[in-house]
């Protein structure tokens, strides 16, 4: 029997291929997949000790979301982003910031329409272009993964639909400045594009570095999309549970897609989002400072490797891109570093980079002893292998 020919030609998702071949090798350490190593906050979990005594807590909900969770998103994206929800905008809580991503398309572009994705891109979302026969369109950033305005305004032409930002980044890490988004979000407005804002990484920057919501800028209800997950934040990786702040002509289409894919967000993940966001995102704030440590540590370890590798040191998330000075392909490097060194991390190619030998790697859900292992074992197999 045919299977689909659209979906034979997305690509392998990687982190369940590298997240096979580490369970197949006992032992092995991962700097792979995005996730933090702290639990949800106590209070999500108290908020669903009783879940299930009420009837109604096993009826379909609201395809927007709960009415207590939503008061209470908006209530941060007032008080953290500048953005008032309720002066041109909707809000709706979907399963993670992926179907969020996956909605948007499915409200605004038909097949053969174009995405503008800059590099490197978020594989997920690059894979969700292609499975709704649309045309990602990859765009370079510069030297350390800022966006290039120049090269973004040539992308454009009669079949964009949109242009998407990740910051703070993945997989680079990079934070945009103000000024950048602004110029992104006034290209769109320019040339009537959607700005897809991914936001799913805020709390998460260093130094002088600051995050910044495109909604938040004046005029830009009718034309920007912002995408949140409470995954990273608040350890929420398994609970699913995202947002999305979008124009409100959308609305009704985004309603059609809701009800088809999901009819409701689940209530149970639901109740605990609602606990987590009572505590507050001081929950997070409070962990960076240790995660920032293991920042610092992963980096002076990765300098051992000298003209091996060239890292880009940036300012947000939990990750570093390395470029490794050899002609070896990136994804039979990994299975190898896997395989005889027992540390996982995730090729570059899933990302769009084809320009060399690039792997990411992720620090966050790893303790820093457990973090300076991981990293002698990468530094060691690198060192070996290239």
């Amino acid at each position: 029997m045919r299977t689909s020919r659209t979906i034979d030609a997305v690509q392998t998702p990687i982190i369940p291929v590298v997240g096979e071949w580490t369970r197949n090798t006992p032992g092995t350490l991962s700097l792979g997949q995005g996730m933090v190593s702290y639990p949800p906050p106590a209070s999500a979990l108290q908020a669903i000790e009783d879940f299930g005594i009420q009837p109604e807590q096993h009826l379909y909900g609201s395809p927007l979301g709960s009415e207590l969770l939503r008061e209470l998103i908006e209530a941060k994206l007032r008080a953290e982003n500048n953005i008032d929800s309720a002066n041109g905008y909707r809000l709706m809580v979907t399963a993670g910031s992926n179907m969020a991503f996956l909605n948007t398309l499915l409200a605004i572009a038909d097949p053969g329409d174009e995405i503008i994705l800059p590099l490197p891109y978020y594989f997920n979302q690059e894979m969700a272009v292609r499975m709704l026969n649309c045309t990602p369109i990859a765009v370079a950033t510069d030297p350390c993964y800022q966006l290039d305005l120049d090269a973004l305004r040539a992308a454009i032409t009669e079949k964009t639909r949109a242009i998407v930002t990740i910051s703070p980044n993945n997989p680079s890490g990079a934070v945009y400045p103000e000024a950048a988004l602004r110029a992104v979000n006034d290209l769109c407005r320019e040339h009537g594009l959607y700005h897809i804002s991914d936001e799913a990484y805020e709390y998460f920057t260093y130094g002088e570095a600051r995050h910044f919501s495109p909604a938040s800028i004046t005029g830009a209800e009718a034309h920007t999309i912002s995408l949140y997950s409470l995954s990273k934040a608040y350890g929420f990786a398994s609970w699913r549970i995202g947002y999305m702040v979008m124009p409100e002509a959308l609305l009704p289409s985004l309603l059609k897609i809701q009800d088809t894919n999901l009819i409701c967000p689940p209530l149970i993940t639901q109740q605990a989002a609602i606990g987590a966001l009572q505590t507050g995102s001081s929950y997070c704030k409070t962990r960076l400072q240790q995660l920032a440590s293991t920042r610092a540590q992963v980096t002076t370890q990765l300098q051992a490797l000298g003209d091996l590798c060239r890292i880009t040191e940036t300012e947000g998330a939990f990750y570093l891109l390395l470029k490794l000075n050899t002609t070896r392909n990136d994804l039979d490097l990994v299975k190898t570093l896997i395989s005889d060194f027992k540390v996982a991390v995730i090729p570059g190619c899933a990302f769009g980079l084809q320009d060399g030998c690039y792997l990411r790697v992720s620090y966050g859900m790893l303790d820093q002893e457990r973090a300076e292992i991981a990293m002698q074992r990468l530094v060691s197999g690198i060192k070996a292998l290239c």
